[in-house]
């Protein structure tokens, strides 16, 4: 078992011995936030120690007394620090690791470990790093009933969570390994896993990520930014990330307050600093954070046929103007793919995860679609992802990858609906069926039962219906029937029924009961 897989599997078993009673939705934030706690603890103490070896100091910022006159002066010094380099601060007497200890001790600690919390996302006030912070732990409610119906039965609790894992190595001065980001996201996902439905609004499973950005990262090494208006707990973004040597600055937009939280925390936790990652909470439609900027790389997996208010002051927004309709009130996922398509560079990229409705309904997606073909040529390719390949939803979906400033034509269509792996209920987008789309979309060349690209001619005369059978055939003929052999069969099965019922004739005479075949011949 490699290290990655032991804590992964360590960090699992804490889950599922301490939660057992709670559905994943309502643990996933405890867990998760203690985690993210311990990590800010160890990052802490790694900043602290090192600043205390340039003055000499022989102690570690664990053994620093708050009390002690003549350790006050370091533990000021170093938090002002702190703020400046990593963003935020804490005192020796909040570490994960003292809590930890007095856990150990059967202290209650719940009305502390809430102070503690509260005093990381109150350090940040006034800083760079605030709204990265603000009600970062918002979601880890220490006196909810969930936890126990007392203060005590809640606080033993709590203890055991925080002694298990103050027990597991982070390993976080190994900075060529990112073991914890790893893990983080392996706890995440299964959490997802058994989220069901609810699963949706935070991630998007691991294949799908990887396809996505090895899509708008294609022939790049860094990007100068990214962006997803619907980043769930960023796993998508940070996926985009690790596909290139480095991300200049990491943009994503968020409605619900929980997933916002986790998003946060995933690019902490990943080791993107503060200042390289600008993470907002609000409804992108309607209100989206980041509409000045212009992204080299654009990625998202929108809620599925999701509501929007579809008001005709829309019409007037330049994002959805031109198109002349808007995306129907119960269906905004056009309102998303010109969304993204407004934030994305002239020379950049985007993918994003629809449902296979969009291409080909009718009414104003129809318009809108016609003008994005037609008008605009910006899609790219179109490529049909497998079913159930999601979590909470079996119905097929595509990618829509969209280029501005295109010399092009024509548009790809890849069939993958047959590139997967069936993992117990899910279906799963494996390496070597990620290579085949990748592969695909960047030779644009036809491949029989696979890709095709279609001319602008053809899809016009399709009347712009972008349906992945109008472009790709895979039809598979069957087999010629041999009727000669069939008639031959059919007459050697009647030769032998007629010496079976012969027998039985024969049988029946022997024991004078009357054959069901008129008797022996």
């Amino acid at each position: 078992m490699t290290d990655q897989q032991a804590l992964q599997s360590k960090l699992w078993a804490i889950a599922n011995e301490l939660w057992g009673k709670m559905s994943p939705d309502e643990y996933r934030n405890y867990v998760l936030g203690f985690i993210f706690y311990k990590y800010l603890s160890e990052k802490a103490v790694s900043f602290a120690n090192i600043l205390l070896a340039d003055e000499g100091m022989d102690l570690t910022y664990n053994e620093l007394d708050e009390t002690n006159p003549e350790h006050k002066p370091y533990i000021d010094a170093i938090k002002a620090n702190a703020i400046d380099e990593v963003g935020y601060a804490l005192s020796p007497n909040q570490l994960f690791h003292r809590m930890a200890t007095r856990a150990k001790a059967g202290d209650f600690i719940l009305d502390d470990l809430a102070n503690n919390l509260r005093a990381i996302e109150q350090s940040t006030l006034g800083t760079d790093s605030a709204d990265d912070f603000a009600n970062l732990f918002s979601e880890v409610d220490l006196n909810s009933t969930k936890l126990g119906n007392t203060a005590d039965d809640r606080n033993k609790l709590i203890n055991k969570v925080l002694i298990h894992l103050d027990e597991i190595d982070f390993d976080l001065s190994n900075s060529e390994s990112d073991v914890l980001g790893d893990a983080y996201e392996y706890m995440i996902a299964k959490f997802a896993a058994g989220a069901g439905k609810k699963a949706g609004e935070f991630y998007t499973p691991q294949g799908v990520s990887t396809l996505l950005a090895r899509l708008v990262t294609l022939g790049k090494t860094r990007l100068r930014s990214v962006y997803d208006p619907t980043c769930g707990s960023g796993s998508l973004l940070l996926r985009v990330k690790r596909q290139v040597q480095d991300v200049d600055m990491i943009c994503g937009q968020e409605s619900n307050h929980t997933s916002y939280n986790l998003a946060r925390m995933n690019m902490i936790l990943h080791d993107v600093h503060f200042a390289k990652f600008d993470i907002r909470q609000e409804d992108t439609l309607v209100r989206p954070q980041h509409l000045d900027k212009r992204f080299e790389a654009v990625v998202a997996n929108p809620p599925f046929s999701a509501n929007w208010s579809a008001d005709a002051l829309f019409l007037q927004d330049e994002r959805f103007a031109a198109a002349g309709k808007l995306a129907p009130k119960t269906k905004a996922d056009m309102a998303f793919v010109q969304h993204m398509l407004y934030q994305l560079d002239d020379h950049g990229t985007m993918a994003v995860v629809l449902p296979h409705g969009v291409l080909f309904r009718g009414s104003s997606e129809g318009t809108i679609r016609q003008y994005l073909i037609e008008k605009l040529n910006v899609i790219d390719a179109v490529i049909g992802l497998p079913a159930n390949i999601f979590y909470g939803t079996s119905i097929p979906t595509c990618v829509l990858v969209l280029k501005k400033n295109r010399d092009r034509d024509d548009v790809l269509f890849i069939d993958a609906s047959g590139n997967f792996e069936k993992q117990k209920t899910q279906n799963v987008l494996l390496p070597a069926h990620i290579d085949a789309i990748v592969d695909a979309y960047a030779g644009r060349e036809n491949v029989a039962k696979f890709a095709h690209a279609a001319s602008l001619a053809d899809i016009r005369a399709n009347d712009f219906n972008l349906n992945i059978p109008r472009y790709v055939d895979t039809f598979e003929a069957e087999a010629a029937i041999d009727l000669d052999a069939v008639a031959r069969a059919l007459a050697e099965i009647r030769v032998a029924s007629g010496e079976t019922e012969k027998q039985i004739g024969r049988f029946c005479d022997e024991l004078g009961i009357v054959s069901p075949f008129g008797g022996a011949k």
